[in-house]
């Protein structure tokens, strides 16, 4: 979750403990939280500074002497966001980039009046993404034709489906209302990269659009600070418009107060006093009226579901407002720290919008009711507005702690001419999506959701088949195959406020308490049934807690591979052949473990251009990441794409022909048949068969 940063956290800790039982369910003293919160904030550099602008310069010039054109165009980027309007460093810090572009050999960039004009449809080249994303679906946005919503007391609005759906099939589309970009690079083991431009270690914020997510090297900057940037002039313009007027003058205080807050507070500026308005009247029937492509729940023939017409939580609205507006808060489930803590958080952030001038059009009293108030606060002219602000802020807040998504994408981890793909998945922004959040948790989940960013969408589809009637699911981080079920059930507790029983869940109680459900089959890609630790003496299967295992496997990875990968190619090599020969004794070949090292020595020999021995090691790497994920995951997917790789560069015509069907198998059904990786499958398949045996 993201919360405030951790000088404020501690702030509002210690303001909590001083206070007397009393005082605790009312306090009103702010001025000492705005006091800190001006010094935390005024550690970050988020405003114009033309001094910034020359250091940007200067680095970029460095990396553009070493011809790292990439690194370069970020430092300019840098500066072209620190350097003030008109500024002489503006006009070099455009020019430097513009050289360091055509180097990159982006000349769809054209300078026009010192001002580069993007067109972000037209990025085609390596490592840029293209925003118009393809449809591969026979509708636009919401819930497909064969899913319906339904209701029921344990489970509230949840989603099944109304047809039968085949595997690969796309169940829904979805936009978020609103979202956030984290800044930083967090991978999705929560650890994130700390940041250092003057190194040239750059995060999301400096490589993406602060709207539609899209990567770029030539963003066009805010006009009044120089965090924020775009990767056009249209979403510049449509940030400001929605919500950066109102959130520039903030500066750093909406990074010190945390993505959950900043979100909440777009979400809330995005919807208006008229929809906030409207969301918080009692329900009428038009929200119960079935949309084009939808169903409701009373159209489906389960009759385990009954909607509480007077309960407006159990409706669905579509994409609107309401949807989101709707969504529980679980508020007597958060501890009076945390709700504390998101009070004072939102109170502060509450005196700060009314310094910062009058409200946006859609927060104007007086537009909507056509009353010409003259009773405006000598600070700014918000009125009792600004309270229905406040309280739709907070209210927000404390629904994202169950109800945000992250939005996730592949990063390239990998040299930039390397001939392998290597990547890794990393959360880029915070989102609230409102169909994506009809799906109830599942550890062993039956979809598979793919971002498209530029776009900003969603897209669910059946990771298996799924029966008419039957709950369609997702994960909500703690997965069968990553984690043992007591981690994931104290997680999912501790976020979510849920019991989990799923079948992984209920699977895994089962053989803990000794019951018959031992004789029941494993869920696939669940590795609780199988340690991979084997016998010294003879070999066989050791039956330990998973948690354990997973506790020896990344003690082992973290004392002995991660560091062997900083050290050169040969050297590297040869003890990781060594550590592999090693765990091999007490490991099986499909544990987790010795499938992470045969990929890390098959790096190691391609690396060196050894592609058949680097094949050879990485299909080791194959059979434990099928066994770990299962035979129909995407991981598996991702593995098969470096082997077919790594054939054809090897020039393996056979091997490479009989790996490649299997992987567009796994992409087609996780990714659609429209992501790139099916490109150069094809394009790999198309030079193969022209070669003769």
């Amino acid at each position: 979750m993201d919360l405030p940063c951790v000088q404020w956290q501690d702030h509002v800790t210690q303001k909590w403990a001083g206070l007397d039982l009393e005082l605790k369910e009312r306090f009103t003293s702010l001025q000492d939280d705005l006091d800190v919160l001006q010094s935390v904030s005024a550690g970050y550099l988020v405003q114009k500074d033309t001094e910034q602008a020359v250091k940007c310069r200067e680095r970029g010039n460095s990396s553009f002497k070493t011809k790292d054109y990439t690194a370069a165009a970020l430092h300019y980027s840098q500066g072209v966001c620190f350097a003030p309007q008109s500024s002489e460093q503006l006009s070099l810090c455009y020019a430097n980039r513009s050289a360091a572009l055509y180097h990159l050999q982006h000349y769809q960039v054209r300078c026009q009046k010192g001002k580069e004009d993007h067109n972000p449809a037209l990025k085609n080249h390596k490592g840029q993404e293209k925003v118009k994303a393809p449809s591969d679906g026979p509708f636009t946005f919401g819930i497909g034709p064969k899913a319906a919503v339904g209701f029921s007391p344990e489970k509230g609005r949840h989603l099944v489906a109304a047809e039968r759906l085949a595997a690969g099939e796309v169940i829904l589309n979805d936009r978020p209302y609103s979202c956030v970009l984290i800044p930083g690079m967090e991978d999705l083991k929560g650890k994130g990269a700390e940041l250092d431009t003057e190194r040239g270690v750059f995060g999301t914020e400096h490589r993406r659009c602060h709207r539609c997510l899209a990567e770029t090297l030539h963003p066009v900057p805010c006009d009044g600070c120089s965090y924020s940037r775009y990767c056009s002039t249209g979403c510049q313009r449509e940030a400001w418009e929605e919500h950066h007027h109102w959130e520039c003058p903030l500066g750093a205080d909406l990074i010190v107060l945390g993505v959950m807050s900043h979100l909440a507070l777009r979400v809330t500026l995005k919807a208006g006093l008229k929809n906030i308005q409207m969301a918080r009247k009692p329900i009428s029937n038009q929200h119960r009226k079935s949309k084009p492509g939808h169903f409701n729940r009373e159209s489906s023939d389960s009759s385990s579901c009954q909607i509480n017409q007077s309960d407006p939580s159990t409706s669905y609205y579509g994409d609107s407002y309401s949807s989101v507006f709707h969504l529980l808060h679980h508020l007597n489930h958060h501890s009076p720290g945390l709700r504390f803590l998101c009070a004072v958080t939102i109170a502060t952030l509450y005196l700060k919008l009314r310094k910062i001038g009058p409200p946006p059009a859609s927060w104007a009293l007086s537009r909507l009711t056509g009353v010409n108030s003259q009773s405006t606060e000598e600070e700014g002219s918000w009125g009792s507005e600004l309270w229905l602000l406040g309280s739709a802020v907070l209210r927000h807040f404390l629904q994202l702690r169950c109800n945000a998504q992250a939005i996730l994408t592949l990063q390239d981890t990998g040299a930039a001419n390397s001939p392998v793909q290597s990547s890794r998945e990393i959360c880029i922004a915070t989102a609230i999506f409102p169909t994506l959040s009809l799906l109830n948790h599942s550890c062993y989940p039956n979809t598979s959701l793919v971002f498209n960013t530029g776009t900003v969408t969603i897209t669910v589809r059946a990771s298996k088949n799924i029966t008419v009637g039957q709950e369609i699911v997702h994960c909500y981080g703690p997965h069968s195959s990553r984690m043992a079920s007591q981690e994931r059930q104290r997680l999912l507790q501790e976020q979510y406020y849920f019991l989990c029983q799923c079948e992984a869940c209920t699977l895994a109680q089962e053989e803990a308490e000794g019951t018959e459900g031992q004789l029941q089959q494993p869920v696939a890609g669940d590795s609780r049934h199988d340690s991979g630790l084997l016998c010294g003496k003879c070999k066989g299967s050791l039956k330990v807690l998973m948690h354990h295992s997973h506790l020896f496997r990344r003690s082992l990875l973290d004392l002995h591979v991660i560091p062997l990968l900083c050290l050169p190619s040969d050297k590297a090599l040869r003890l990781l052949k060594r550590v592999y020969s090693q765990s091999g004794l007490i490991l099986a070949e499909t544990h987790p473990l010795q499938g992470e090292l045969a990929d890390a020595i098959a790096r190691a020999y391609a690396t060196r251009g050894d592609w058949n021995n680097a094949a050879s090691h990485l299909e080791r790497s194959v059979i434990a990441i099928g066994s770990q994920y299962g035979e129909d995951s995407i991981e598996l997917g991702q593995q098969l794409f470096k082997l077919a790789q790594l054939h054809f560069n090897g020039g393996a015509r056979g091997p490479a022909l009989s790996v490649i069907p299997k992987v567009r198998r796994l992409l087609c059904l996780h990714r659609g048949p429209c992501c790139h990786e099916l490109q150069e499958l094809q394009a790999m398949e198309n030079c193969l068969k022209k070669i003769t045996i």
